[in-house]
């Protein structure tokens, strides 16, 4: 985050993620197509569309690093719980809290942001959004 509360994603030095990390630009964008009233974004459309590609980049890096570890394309996950065990199997052995993360995540990105829409306060959704940055920085 800026000085003025602003998000911006400088570039990671892994090629791997810059898929990932182009996905939160992508968000970033969508949330500046929103209006700001009382802090609050008003287009609920744009914020729960910001968070679906987010979470998507999430994703993203997570299927990222597990192809570096040797996994083929066709092993990927493709359910929620599936990212969980691959997490806790190929990743995050030492980890724990990484397992975690993606949890809050998924809660917060997907269910509450994307799915039910229930992210509205500026500060709340750039705070989730630098969690995915921070998660997807921890996989380069």
């Amino acid at each position: 985050m800026t000085n003025n509360g602003s998000l911006t994603y400088e570039p990671i030095s892994n090629s791997t993620m810059k898929e990932a990390i182009r996905y939160l630009g992508n968000a970033k964008e969508l949330l500046g197509k929103s209006p700001i009233e009382g802090n609050r974004y008003s287009d609920e459309k744009y914020v729960k569309s910001a968070c679906g590609v987010a979470y998507l980049g999430v994703l993203k890096a997570i299927e990222k690093n597990l192809l570096r570890k040797g996994l083929t394309k066709k092993e990927l996950p493709k359910k929620v719980e599936e990212y969980r065990k691959a997490l806790q199997k190929h990743i995050s052995v030492h980890n724990g809290k990484l397992i975690k993360e993606f949890d809050d995540l998924y809660d917060e990105l997907h269910i509450a942001g994307y799915y039910r829409g229930n992210l509205h306060r500026v500060e709340v959704v750039k705070g989730v959004l630098k969690g995915a940055k921070e998660f997807i920085q921890k996989l380069k």
